[in-house]
């Protein structure tokens, strides 16, 4: 029996990881009472009994937590923004090459972000696969459910009197100083940060990353986007599929409730677009954290977890 402790799992990425955790009989889950839930003592009991971590939790936070743990045999794993290009920290995508063996000895693995989870699974194997330069100046639009927002942007969607204002979709990280960026730039294998626009729309959960490149800019086409993709990814919950074609739209939202993702590659042969679909709170937050979790315990990755066979 594998002992986990969820610290801040009252938040929208604990609920879910608790959700699909309460299921399982090979996991018995530590529980704080309500009044003790932030309570410093009980929280570094909490952690220091269990075998895996989950902090689901503020940067700042996090980072306390972490300064908690003293047992050299327990295993955190941080879904904050706090140690994602940190190299002491394992980056938690383990479709990435070598990342998988990283994370299966790590005792701190780094979760990644939702959007940069989409855009990382385009961008890193072209560059890998030698299509794509590293120094290729790239711009990505992202679109979200609004649950990726956490507990008050939940509570502000899904308020009455807030319908007719927050019913078109909204353009934020308007500054080009998103908390992803970085991430997306390290972990990708770019040298430069791309153009970032993520964009949340009343719709609870689902996301859809699209990253447009010209053929110029790539040693290849359209064909052999297809090919790295589906070379690359043959093992985990990210899958190639030919077409996304859904009577010519992509919906942001049907993965909702999945815990995998899906990339392509659309367009033409002159104008390409590379896009991803997955949800914000499956394979961009809770999903990916229980997945690295399998990892870690020598378990089937897909363990506990809602994918498409």
């Amino acid at each position: 029996m594998t002992n986990v402790f969820i610290d801040g799992s009252a938040g929208t990425t604990g609920l879910r990881i608790r959700e699909r955790l309460s299921e399982r009989k090979d996991i018995s889950l530590i529980g704080l009472p309500e009044e003790k839930r932030k309570d410093a003592a009980a929280r570094k009991e909490a952690i220091n009994d269990a075998d895996i971590v989950f902090l689901c939790l503020p940067d700042d936070a996090a980072k306390e937590s972490v300064a908690l743990c003293e047992n050299p045999c327990t295993v955190v794993i941080d879904t904050s923004t706090a140690h994602r290009v940190n190299d002491e920290w394992a980056y938690g995508f383990p479709e990435l090459r070598g990342q998988r063996e990283k994370i299966a000895s790590s005792k701190r693995i780094a979760n990644p972000g939702c959007h940069a989870s989409g855009f990382i699974a385009l961008v890193a194997p072209l560059i890998a696969c030698g299509l794509l330069k590293k120094e290729a100046r790239l711009s990505c639009f992202s679109l979200t459910g609004y649950s990726g927002g956490g507990k008050k942007m939940i509570a502000d969607y899904e308020a009455p009197e807030n319908k007719a204002r927050l019913e078109a979709p909204r353009l934020y990280g308007i500054t080009q100083k998103h908390k992803h960026l970085a991430e997306m730039t390290k972990d990708s294998g770019l040298s430069t940060p791309p153009h970032f626009c993520p964009i949340v729309s009343s719709y609870y959960a689902g996301m859809e990353v699209t990253v447009p490149v010209f053929r110029d800019d790539l040693e290849g086409g359209m064909e052999d986007i297809a090919a790295c993709y589906a070379k690359y990814y043959q093992k985990g919950l990210v899958k190639f599929v030919p077409a996304m074609d859904e009577n010519g739209f992509i919906s942001a939202g049907s993965f909702a409730g999945r815990d995998d993702m899906q990339v392509s590659v659309i367009g033409n042969e002159e104008r390409i677009l590379l896009v991803s679909r997955f949800d914000n709170l499956g394979k961009g937050a809770s999903g990916a954290a229980i997945q690295n979790m399998n990892i870690v315990l020598g378990l089937d990755e897909k363990s506990g977890l809602q994918v498409e066979e």
